[in-house]
């Protein structure tokens, strides 16, 4: 088989994949921005791409050139691109019985709890050294360094 057909039939074969993943990711693209704009209404829950949360107050899916008003405190609304505000991810809701398998020992009384702070404040943390630390953070003691012989002080004497 001539080399020049085989590399002709693998550039057709590659510019055909190229095609058909462009418009499959085309295709994603437009259905994500469908979905966005059905939930981008106001009252919704929103997550500026800095990280900024909020509850939008006016959104024009139409003209994305219009600002979008977000409220990010009660009174507080500030005026954003369009593009950069997004649906908030939700939020991870705990079950109560996961909560309950963690607590496997019984509540402690306010006494209990008075008198175990009592005693970690009169008793000093102690490290290794047996000296005791401050605050639960241990002394420091800086590196020896060997700065080497002093050359110099040979030769000048």
């Amino acid at each position: 088989m001539d080399p020049n057909l085989l590399l002709l039939v693998v550039f057709v074969v590659l510019i055909g994949w190229m095609f058909f993943n462009s418009r499959r990711t085309r295709a994603k693209q437009k259905e994500a921005a469908e979905l966005k704009a059905q939930q981008m209404v106001p009252g919704a829950r929103v997550m500026t791409r800095s990280g900024l949360f909020g509850t939008l107050v006016e959104f024009d899916k139409d003209d994305l050139s219009k600002p979008a008003k977000v409220e990010i405190a009660p009174g507080v609304v500030i005026e954003l691109h369009s593009q950069v505000v997004d649906i908030a991810p939700d939020t991870v809701v705990e079950d109560d019985a996961a909560e309950a398998d963690d607590v496997d020992e019984e509540p402690v009384t306010e006494v209990e709890a008075a008198k175990a702070s009592e005693e970690a404040a009169e008793a000093p943390a102690v490290a290794a050294d047996g000296k005791p630390e401050a605050y639960g953070v241990p002394e420091y003691k800086l590196p020896e360094i060997d700065l080497g012989d002093d050359k110099g002080d040979d030769k000048k004497a």
